[in-house]
């Protein structure tokens, strides 16, 4: 028998899970409606509700907030009032949203199952070995004293867990999100010689070419091999050094995606996330986060027809909902979905919900006293960072 090898996050909060109470399974939505609309009113002002972009609509309709993980991770100090953030999302938006808020609130995640299978990919434990590695190879070298330089800048997308965060915050680091990667790479190369990029190889690969810098001037590190899978020659040459991860949903996308859905309409005009492989982002008209392709289609005149490569909930949103007198299509005719983000249902924000009306708080996100100086740290540059 196979024994499952445990996520950092999943041994941190194993003791802490509860499953779904049964009373809470095969409600009704009308009732589902009701009770949440009541729990809600006697909460207040106490409470606010976070929702990301791929949550599902039955969700996604409760939230106080919509956004992306760098417009919610603004909202958590607006809301000083508040003594309850309920994040609709996953685990490591909670984390950060933890981290920045104030002392008195809590973050709570209605599904402590909801993980990101990119921010597994990068463990505290395989970024040290390979701090560690690149010490060895000669590439970190020491900080300028006099203009505080550095030799290699780590930066950390914020899918990835607060350890990580902390780490590259501690060493002068910063968190990106794909609203802000192309400044906060501008942001670490005024610091540096050279970026650590991390967990995301695509996001990072892609916004540097956006900026001018070629392919040849980029190596993936493999935290699964001796020094990344990598020669110290290769690593002195690179501009940029890519941590080995990716996103599930949107590798999915692909280049025969994109040229059939040409030849089906023709005139369409693809956007696609900046976590699509570099072939797709080359292959599209244009790239961005989640807010920058709402943007870009809002803007659009009516009947522009549309190729999004993104998570299905946010397409689908934008087709039926937002925008519908323009025709959205998804890239992937089978919908990209992220499994984990569709962990949180309504049933879960039930049962939070009317804990908290009865003094209970379940699955609340506390992060660690040892990492929060450190992520907080990290987190404010990204805040500050357009």
């Amino acid at each position: 028998m196979q024994l499952k090898v445990l996520t950092e996050y999943e041994k941190a909060h194993l003791s802490d899970r509860q499953p779904l109470p049964d009373r809470y399974v095969g409600l009704a939505d009308a009732e589902m409606d009701a009770r949440i609309a009541r729990a809600r009113a006697t909460l207040g002002r106490r409470l606010v509700i976070l929702g990301h972009h791929y949550q599902r609509d039955e969700v996604i309709k409760y939230a106080d907030y919509t956004g992306d993980s760098y417009k919610l991770s603004q909202q958590v100090s607006a809301h000083p009032d508040a003594e309850f953030i309920i994040f609709c999302g996953v685990h490591f938006m909670a984390e950060s949203a933890d981290v920045l808020s104030a002392p008195h609130q809590q973050v709570i995640l209605p599904d402590l199952a909801a993980g990101c299978s990119m921010s597994d990919m990068a463990e505290p434990g395989q970024l040290e070995i390979c701090w560690r590695e690149l010490e060895q190879m000669g590439v970190l070298g020491a900080t300028d004293a006099a203009t505080g330089t550095r030799a290699v800048v780590p930066v950390t997308y914020i899918n990835s867990a607060a350890a990580i965060k902390a780490f590259c915050g501690e060493r002068g680091g910063i968190v990106c999100t794909s609203s802000n990667a192309a400044a906060t790479l501008t942001w670490a190369w005024q610091r540096g010689e050279k970026i650590l990029f991390l967990p995301d190889q695509n996001l990072g690969r892609n916004t540097a070419y956006a900026m001018g810098i070629p392919l040849e001037r980029m190596v993936v590190w493999d935290p699964n091999d001796v020094d990344g899978g990598l020669t110290a020659d290769a690593v002195q040459a690179a501009r940029l050094i890519l941590w080995k991860g990716h996103c599930s949903v949107h590798t999915r996308f692909t280049v025969r995606q994109i040229e059939n859905l040409r030849a089906q309409h023709p005139g369409i005009r693809i956007i696609v996330h900046p976590e699509v492989p570099w072939d797709v982002a080359q292959a599209a008209d244009e790239s961005g986060s989640t807010e920058f392709i709402i943007g870009r289609v809002t803007a659009s005149p009516p009947g522009s027809i549309w190729g999004v490569g993104t998570e299905i909930h946010l397409v689908n949103r934008l087709a039926e909902q937002v925008h519908p007198d323009r025709i959205v299509h998804s890239l992937d005719q089978f919908g990209c979905l992220c499994s984990t983000m569709f962990r949180v249902s309504p049933n879960h924000l039930l049962w939070i919900l009317e804990g908290l009306v009865a003094g209970e708080v379940h699955n609340r996100i506390i992060v660690p006293d040892a990492q929060k100086h450190w992520t907080k740290v990290a987190l404010d540059r990204m805040l500050t960072v357009r």
